[in-house]
């Protein structure tokens, strides 16, 4: 092993804001003290999983799923219990539903116009 993953960092244009929906989709809290609205932090500090950041990117082309043109870049699978009240949960807090779904998932942008799935088994 070379070395251990720290954060998945996500830009975007509003680091707070994206970082309160994935605060409440996935129920990881803010950093205690993490005062800075250019580069926010959900989790615990380095060595503690899972943290995601969020990194200002005031010019961000976001990915248009599922045009190849502008590809999804990465994404995150969230497991849910019922997918039909966390659709819906997802969408209160600002999520849109996107083309495609399979067996066992739905596709989401966040706010911010990343893709994610809602996975269930």
């Amino acid at each position: 092993m070379i070395g251990q993953l720290r954060s998945v960092v996500i830009d975007c244009p509003d680091p707070r804001a994206l970082a309160a929906f994935y605060s409440e989709l996935l129920g990881v809290p803010f950093v205690e003290g993490d005062t800075d609205d250019d580069w926010v932090v959900l989790g615990g500090p380095p060595g503690h999983q899972p943290r995601l950041a969020f990194q200002q990117a005031l010019n961000l082309r976001p990915p248009a799923w599922p045009d190849p043109e502008r590809p999804q870049q990465f994404h995150l699978d969230v497991t849910v219990d019922d997918i039909e009240s966390a659709e819906k949960a997802a969408l209160a807090l600002g999520a849109r539903r996107l083309p495609g779904e399979g067996e066992g998932f739905r596709v989401y942008a966040d706010p911010a116009g990343h893709p994610f799935c809602l996975c269930w088994d």
